[in-house]
């Protein structure tokens, strides 16, 4: 990983990311800054299951990643350190961990499904998955999304396997993390950074 690309990771934050303009398996990720932010709180139970539950349905479907992945992968990896530490103490933070722990495993293993087959290689730069000619239109209009899926080449094939090989480097920035697990969580963070 570029220093470039760790920096990015490491100091990107939710308003930096144009989240209405990026493509989820199910639209767009207007949400998400909501979402995330229940999940940062892990305040209760119930909120925390329902916004995990749109986040991950939407981060990935059937072994697809969406433009949204990897942006979604940089702030699921903090909130996982943040429930992790809090996980002995707060019953939303241990439901959290283990759920994330597990998610985590199923987009790497994304990655490592797409990373065997022939693909373009990854745009240079985290930073570049922004670029304006790569977002949707400012306004959405399920008509014109449903339009451009439509389109031959929907996404650009390195703009397309980039949203696999950033979800990745989005976890890899957190492998320390997932280093230093408590003990009951060992097994799923060891099958982790097995697919890291």
């Amino acid at each position: 990983m570029t220093e470039e690309n760790r920096t990015y990771i490491t100091h990107l934050k939710v308003t930096d990311v144009p989240w209405h303009r990026l493509t989820t398996a199910y639209g767009r990720g207007t949400e998400f800054p909501t979402h995330l932010a229940v999940l940062e709180r892990m305040e209760d139970m119930e909120t925390v299951k329902k916004s995990l539950d749109q986040l991950t349905a939407n981060l990935e479907h059937q072994g697809t990643l969406w433009h949204a992945t990897p942006f979604g992968m940089v702030f699921l990896s903090r909130i996982l350190e943040k429930a992790l530490a809090e996980s002995g103490r707060n019953p939303a933070a241990h439901f959290l961990a283990g759920e994330l722990l597990d998610f985590f495993a199923c987009i790497l293993q994304c990655f490592r499904d797409g990373d065997e087959m022939e693909h373009a290689e990854p745009l240079p730069l985290f930073s570049d998955l922004l670029r304006e000619e790569y977002l949707w239109s400012e306004e959405y209009d399920e008509e014109e999304d449903e339009m451009r899926y439509e389109e031959d080449e929907v996404f650009p094939d390195d703009l397309f396997y980039s949203f696999y090989y950033y979800s990745w480097q989005a976890v890899k920035a957190y492998q320390d993390v997932l280093e230093q697990v408590p003990a009951e969580f060992a097994e799923p963070a060891a099958a982790v950074l097995e697919l890291l």
